[in-house]
């Protein structure tokens, strides 16, 4: 099992900077096996040969806030038709202001989000292997806290005998994370703007999509 995480929006609370976003996204995109995720490859590596500029594509990445609408579509022509699938946690910062400002720093709060959304999984006492691969975007010691809190958790949900990968990549170097960004980029428009333009094109294949306001739970995230 492959399972690739990205975010959409920013962790920021300053309100009244017209950049920071209301809401924050992550997005798993779980592919059953090694084989998803390369018709994943090839369906991002056709829609950069064929729909970007011939003298760039081989090193652009496909973006969610860059990449049209008409580029998303014709990658999504190419994807997987099944073995796939995707979970996603909605972060309504404004309602969660107080309770988050006062216990958690960005990265611990990015963390249990992610814990929360993992959480999510059903993974199969039949895998044989589960790999996390995240953008590379943290510090060293960021990258540390996250493989051993998220690392602890996963632990609990397979197997004893079920290796656990967790890698920290970069996303222009990994087609499995331009898709998952594609997918994150277009919940948050749903939900940041109220357009569900690209959105509608591959909700059924959502799994898990809800919001997560641990500004209203007196005990915390």
């Amino acid at each position: 099992m492959f399972i690739f995480l990205d975010e959409s929006g920013d962790l920021g609370f300053d309100f009244n900077n017209e950049n920071t976003t209301k809401k924050f996204v992550i997005t798993l995109l779980v592919c059953d096996n090694r084989a998803v995720v390369n018709q994943f490859g090839r369906a991002v590596l056709r829609a950069k040969k064929n729909k970007l500029r011939r003298s760039s594509w081989r090193f652009e990445e496909l973006k969610g806030v860059s990449t049209s609408l008409e580029v998303k579509h014709y990658f999504f022509r190419y994807r997987p038709y099944s073995g796939w699938r995707i979970y996603a946690v909605v972060l309504d910062k404004e309602r969660a202001y107080g309770h988050l400002k006062k216990k958690l720093n960005r990265s611990e709060l990015y963390n249990c989000l992610a814990r929360f959304l993992i959480g999510q999984l059903h993974i199969p006492t039949t895998t044989n292997a589960v790999n996390l691969i995240i953008d590379r975007s943290k510090t060293r010691k960021e990258i540390k806290d996250f493989d051993t809190y998220i690392g602890n958790h996963l632990k609990g949900l397979i197997p004893a005998e079920t290796p656990l990968f967790i890698t920290h990549e970069l996303s222009q170097n990994n087609p499995g994370l331009q898709a998952a960004d594609l997918f994150s980029w277009g919940i948050f428009r749903k939900h940041e703007r109220q357009d569900d333009e690209w959105y509608s094109f591959f909700s059924e294949w959502i799994i898990f999509e809800d919001e997560y306001l641990p500004g209203n739970n007196e005990d915390g995230p």
